[in-house]
C-alpha cells in the first residue's frame, strides 16, 4: 500500500514507526507547521516531522488545507491509496477525504461515539471511566462520526495518569492500524462496508471532549477529593493551584483512608477542616490538605522556578505551615 501519514504530536509516531518498518510505502506525511515554543520564542517542529526527516521521508506542513489547491494537487499527484489519520490536528474536508483511493482512515483514542473530539484520553481520565481504547474508523465530514472496522478496549489502572495511558494507547493505535490495513488489503475488490459498525450501533452514550483549556487546570479545593484526584491524573503533570502567590503544579497525590485521619486521636487540627487549608505536614511523606470530602496528601509538586521535588524535599522547599491555604 502506497500511504500518506498525517500526525503531529508525539502520540502518533509510534503509528508512522511501525508503518515504516512494515512492508507499506509512506510516501509522505503532513503534519501541523513549526510552532514557537519556550521563552525564546524558538520555532519547533513537530515530534511526526523530526521523525519523517530522520527516515528521509518528503514532509508537508501546510497552514491551511481547505481550498489549498497547490496542496491539493500535490497530494493527487501521489497515487496514493491510503490516508492514515492519528492526531493530525485539524479537521479533513471533503476535498482532501476523497483523494486516496481506499479511503481515509484514523485511529480516536476512546470507544466510540464516547470522547468525540480533541481531547479523549484526559475526558476519560477526568470523568473517571473504567475503560477506554481505540477504534480506527473510515474518516468522514462530522467530528469523529466514521464507521468502525476495528476496536480494541483496555482497561484504566488506578495509577494510570495522562502520560501513562497516551503511551497505552499510541502503542494499541499502531497495532490496530496494521491491522486494518491487512483487512483492507484482502478485502480491497470486496465491499469494505461489510465489515464497518455504525457507531450508533455500538450502544454507546454520545460525549464530546472538548479541548482542555487554562481555566481546567486548576485545582478547586472545593471539590471532593477523587474529583481532584482525577484532574491531577488526567491533566499531568499541568493541574495546578497556588501556594504563597506562586504556581505550584502538582504532580501525585494520595487520598487518606478515612482511618488515616482519626480526629479522635488529634492527629489533624479539626477546626481547620477547610478546602484548600493545610490540617497537617507528615516528615518524610507530604502535605496533607483538606478537601470537601477526605483530606489529600501532596507528595509531589513542582514550584514556580523549582524543580519537581517530593516528599521531605518538597516540604523543605515550601515550608508550608499547618492552617495555610492553597488557592485555586
Amino acid at each position: 500500500m502506497r500511504i500518506i501519514f498525517w500526525g503531529t504530536p508525539e502520540y502518533s509516531v509510534a503509528s508512522l514507526n511501525i508503518l515504516k518498518k512494515s512492508d507499506h510505502e509512506v510516501i509522505a506525511v503532513i503534519s501541523q507547521p513549526d510552532k514557537k515554543r519556550s521563552r525564546g520564542k524558538k520555532l519547533v517542529s513537530s515530534p511526526v516531522k523530526l521523525f519523517a526527516k530522520s527516515e528521509n521521508i518528503p514532509v508537508f506542513t501546510p497552514e491551511i488545507i481547505k481550498g489549498n489547491n497547490d496542496f491539493i494537487n500535490e497530494l493527487k499527484s501521489r497515487s496514493c491509496d491510503l490516508f492514515i489519520v492519528i492526531a493530525y490536528g485539524k479537521v479533513l474536508p471533503k476535498e482532501i477525504l476523497e483523494i486516496p483511493k481506499y479511503g481515509c482512515w484514523n485511529a480516536h483514542a476512546s470507544l466510540l461515539p464516547k470522547w468525540r473530539g480533541a481531547a479523549p484520553i484526559q475526558w476519560s481520565l477526568l470523568e473517571g471511566d473504567d475503560f477506554t481504547g481505540v477504534g480506527i474508523m473510515k474518516m468522514e465530514e462530522g467530528l469523529d462520526t466514521g464507521d468502525v472496522l476495528l476496536e480494541e478496549q483496555i482497561k484504566i489502572e488506578e495509577d494510570d495518569n495522562f502520560l501513562s495511558l497516551t503511551e497505552k494507547l499510541s502503542n494499541l493505535s499502531a497495532k490496530l492500524f496494521m491491522a486494518a490495513i491487512s483487512i483492507l488489503e484482502v478485502n480491497i475488490q470486496s465491499n469494505i462496508n461489510s465489515f464497518l459498525t455504525k457507531q450508533i450501533s455500538l450502544g454507546r452514550e454520545i460525549k464530546y471532549a472538548r479541548m482542555i483549556n487554562k481555566e481546567d487546570y486548576k485545582i478547586d479545593w472545593g471539590n471532593n477529593a477523587i474529583e481532584i484526584s482525577r484532574k491531577i491524573k488526567g491533566l499531568y503533570p499541568r493541574a495546578n493551584t497556588t501556594f504563597r502567590g506562586k504556581n505550584l503544579k502538582i504532580i501525585k497525590i494520595r487520598i487518606l483512608k478515612s482511618s488515616e485521619f482519626a480526629y479522635k486521636n488529634n492527629n489533624y487540627n479539626t477546626e481547620l477542616l477547610k478546602p484548600g487549608i493545610i490540617i497537617a505536614v507528615v516528615e518524610n511523606e507530604g502535605i496533607v490538605i483538606a478537601t470537601k470530602t477526605n483530606p489529600i496528601i501532596l507528595l509531589e509538586a513542582k514550584l514556580e522556578g523549582k524543580n519537581t521535588s517530593s516528599k521531605m524535599q518538597l516540604i523543605q522547599q515550601l515550608k508550608p505551615k499547618v492552617g495555610e491555604k492553597f488557592s485555586d
